[in-house]
C-alpha cells in the first residue's frame, strides 16, 4: 500500500497491519473426556482417540455470552495497558445468540462509558463458526481504508457450544478469544493471499430460537467442512503461484497450518488432504519429486480425482488413511502444536481457529516462530469459509511486540491446569439447569460464584423485561473488586 495521508488528520496509510495482541479466556469448569465416555457407555476411546479430545468446558447459568465477552476484552485491556480512547472499532463474531436485536458489542460499550469513548465503529457478525473471522477481516480492511481515524481495533470471537444429550454432546466447549488489531503488529495478515468459499447447506443451524442447541448433520457436515477446505485450499494455491511465481505453491511454502477445530481428529484429517491435494497436483504437473519417497503410499492413487472422495466412501478411507500417514511428520512439526487449548476445552465455535493461533504461539520457541508464515482454514457451516495467511516478524528481541505478544499467552498451560474438573453427572445437571433457564426472565443464577476464575464477569440477574445485568469477581492480580456494569 502506498504511503500517503489517508484522513484530514494527514494520517498515514498504516503498514504491517494484523494482530498486536491476544486474549484467551475459557470456563473454570470441566469434564474429563475419558470419563464421560464412561458415563455416556461407549467404547473406551470414542472421544478421547476417535475425536482426539482431552477434557471440554462449560459453563453454568452465570456465565453467557455477554459475560464471557465483557471478561476477555477486559482482561485483554488490563493486560495490555490499552486506553479506552484508543479503540475506534470493536467487532465480535459469534452464534450464541441471546438477542435477535440488540447486539453483544453494545453490551461491551459499557467498558468504554468511564472513558467517554462512544465513537467506535462495528457490530456483531454471525454465520456459525466463521463470525470471528469475519469479524477480523472487518477490522483489518477498516485500518486499511481512507475511513481509519489512526485509532485501534479490537476483535472478539466468543461463543458457548452445547448440545442436546446424545454423539454430539462430547463435541462442546466454550471460550472467548479477543484480538487487538493495527499497523506495524508482530502477526501481519499477507496481502492478497485469501480465499473464499460460500454456498448453501443445512449441515448445522440453530432454527429454534428457544433452545440453545443446534440441528446437525454430522456426516453432511464432515462432507461440507472438507469440501470447503478443497476449494479454499485450490484458489489460494492459485493465488500463491501468481504472487509468488511459483511452478506450484504447496505445503513447503507453509511453515504452520491451523484450522477451524470441532475436534482435534479432523484437524489431522485436513492437512493430509491438503497434502493428497498437493501429490495430485505434482502429478498433473510431471513433477518426478511426487514419484520418490515424498509421496510415498499415495503413488497407488494418482489417477484419482479429488472430488471422487466424496462419492466412495470405501476408496476415501483408503486415500485418508494413506494421506496421514504420509503427512504425519509435517502434521507432527505444522499443525499439532496448535491443538493444545483445543484438546483441553473442546470447540470454541468462532474462537476456535484463534484458539489454535494462541497454542501455536505459546507452545512453539519463539525462535522457531521468527519470520514465519501461518496458513489459517476457517469453517462455519450454512456454509462459509476461507484460507488466509499471517507472516510473523523477525524481530523476537526483548520488549519486541512479538516477543510481548508469546509472553502474554504463556500462562495459559496454567491457568487450564488450575480449572476444576467436574463429574459428568454434574455436567449434565448444570446442562440441564442451562435447558431450564434459557430465555427466561425475572430470574437469578443459582451455580456457585465461586466456579469462576478471578477478575471473570458473570450474570448476577435478568429482570422482568429480560434486561441483564454483570457483576466481575475479584481479581487479586489487579487488586480490582466486583464491578457492576
Amino acid at each position: 500500500m502506498p504511503v500517503g495521508n489517508c484522513s484530514q488528520s494527514g494520517q498515514k496509510w498504516p503498514e504491517n497491519v494484523g494482530i498486536l495482541a491476544m486474549e484467551v479466556y475459557f470456563p473454570y469448569t470441566c469434564v474429563n473426556q475419558e470419563k464421560l465416555e464412561e458415563f455416556d457407555g461407549v467404547s473406551k476411546g470414542k472421544y478421547t482417540i476417535g475425536l482426539g479430545q482431552r477434557n471440554m468446558g462449560f459453563c453454568g447459568d452465570r456465565e453467557d455470552i455477554n459475560s464471557l465477552s465483557l471478561t476477555v476484552v477486559h482482561k485483554l485491556m488490563e493486560r495490555n495497558s490499552i486506553s479506552p480512547n484508543d479503540i475506534g472499532r470493536l467487532e465480535v463474531g459469534t452464534e450464541t445468540l441471546i438477542d435477535k436485536s440488540k447486539s453483544v458489542k453494545s453490551v461491551l460499550m459499557q467498558l468504554f462509558e468511564k472513558s467517554g469513548n462512544s465513537s467506535i465503529e462495528g457490530v456483531d457478525t454471525t454465520n456459525a463458526c466463521y463470525g470471528g473471522t469475519q469479524a477480523l477481516f472487518n477490522a483489518v480492511s477498516w485500518i486499511e481504508s481512507s475511513a481509519w481515524d489512526g485509532r485501534l481495533a479490537i476483535v472478539v470471537a466468543a461463543d458457548i457450544a452445547v448440545y442436546a444429550a446424545g454423539s454430539a454432546r462430547s463435541t462442546g466447549g466454550a471460550g472467548a478469544v479477543a484480538m487487538l488489531v493495527g499497523p506495524d503488529a508482530p502477526l501481519v495478515m499477507e496481502q492478497g493471499m485469501r480465499s473464499i468459499h460460500m454456498e448453501h447447506a443445512y449441515d448445522f443451524y440453530k432454527p429454534n430460537m428457544s433452545s440453545e442447541y443446534p440441528v446437525v448433520d454430522g456426516k453432511l457436515s464432515v462432507r461440507c467442512y472438507f469440501h470447503a477446505l478443497d476449494q479454499c485450499y485450490k484458489k489460494y494455491t492459485d493465488k500463491g503461484n501468481t504472487l509468488h511465481q511459483k511452478i506450484q505453491f504447496t505445503l513447503d511454502d507453509i511453515d504452520y497450518a491451523i484450522f477451524h477445530t470441532p475436534f482435534c481428529r479432523i484437524v489431522q484429517k485436513s492437512l493430509a488432504r491438503l497434502m493428497f491435494h498437493d501429490f495430485l497436483c505434482s502429478t498433473e504437473s510431471s513433477n518426478s519429486e511426487s514419484e520418490g519417497d515424498r509421496y510415498a503410499g499415495l503413488l497407488q492413487f494418482r489417477n484419482v480425482k479429488l472430488e471422487e472422495t466424496f462419492q466412495d466412501e470405501a476408496k476415501a478411507k483408503e486415500i485418508e488413511k494413506a494421506s496421514m500417514k504420509c503427512s504425519q511428520t509435517m502434521y507432527d512439526k505444522k499443525t499439532a502444536p496448535s491443538l493444545f487449548l483445543s484438546r483441553e476445552v473442546g470447540n470454541m465455535y468462532t474462537p476456535s481457529l484463534y484458539g489454535c493461533l494462541t497454542s501455536l504461539l505459546f507452545s512453539e520457541p519463539l525462535e522457531s516462530l521468527a519470520g514465519k508464515r501461518v496458513l489459517f482454514f476457517s469453517y462455519g457451516s450454512g456454509l462459509a469459509s476461507a484460507m488466509f495467511s499471517f507472516n510473523i516478524s523477525n524481530d523476537i528481541s526483548s520488549g519486541s511486540p512479538l516477543n510481548l505478544l508469546v509472553t502474554s499467552l504463556k500462562d495459559i498451560p496454567e491457568r487450564l491446569a488450575s480449572r476444576l474438573q467436574v463429574e459428568p453427572e454434574e455436567f449434565v445437571k448444570t446442562l440441564t439447569a442451562r435447558e431450564i433457564t434459557h430465555n427466561k426472565n425475572n430470574y437469578s443464577p443459582s451455580c456457585s460464584e465461586n466456579e469462576l476464575f478471578p477478575g471473570t464477569y458473570y450474570l448476577t440477574n435478568v429482570d422482568e423485561k429480560f434486561r441483564r445485568t454483570y457483576q466481575r469477581t475479584v481479581d487479586e492480580s489487579s487488586k480490582e473488586g466486583c464491578m457492576v456494569v
